[in-house]
């Protein structure tokens, strides 16, 4: 197995700060927005990109986090000792808009679940998806409103994200699997 490092620290925050940009210039704004990060990585990045906009907009904007464990498809099948974590929403979603977040979006079976779990919580003016790497083979119509960065992988490999407050550091390496099959 070897390691092919895609992005260092410099270059995760300059693409959380990108996508920071873009979420304020596509909602002409940060009003009415709450930040919902996927744990455990995507809540992370949440909160990250939460500060950039307040950079940004100087505003703060509420941030949450939801554990998606069973609202998985693959609990019985692929989950024998699932770990639960927290989801912690202490604000209404409801007529807000809701900027999703995630590390690495994949088949979008993880997006799917969070979006079921979201909508226990209310109905929100519209969910829009921020990824840092999208990294292709959807298995489901989901698709990133923003994208920190398009990866062409193989199913195979395995996209590995390092942030600091989980693993100590930042960055974004490809592991390398075996052969190649799209």
């Amino acid at each position: 197995m070897a390691d092919t490092q895609i992005m260092d620290s410099r270059g995760l925050a300059r693409s959380i700060d990108r996508i920071a940009y873009e979420v304020v210039e596509h909602n002409k704004g940060a009003r009415d927005m709450v930040i919902v990060g996927i744990r455990t990585r995507g809540a992370i990045i949440a909160e990250r990109l939460a500060q950039a906009i307040e950079r940004i907009e100087k505003i703060a904007l509420p941030v949450g986090a939801i554990d998606i464990t069973f609202y998985r498809d693959d609990i019985q099948t692929r989950l024998d000792q699932p770990i639960v974590q927290k989801t912690d929403l202490m604000f209404s979603i409801d007529d807000k808009i809701v900027v999703l977040v995630d590390d690495v979006l994949y088949t979008g079976r993880t997006v799917r679940a969070a979006l079921n779990e979201l909508s226990d919580y209310g109905r929100p003016r519209c969910i829009q998806l921020a990824v840092l790497v999208d990294r292709g083979h959807r298995e489901l119509p989901i698709r990133a409103d923003y994208v920190g960065i398009e990866l062409q992988t193989y199913r195979e490999e395995n996209v590995i994200v390092s942030l600091r407050e989980q693993d100590g550091s930042d960055g974004v390496s490809l592991q390398q699997h075996g052969g190649p099959t799209r």
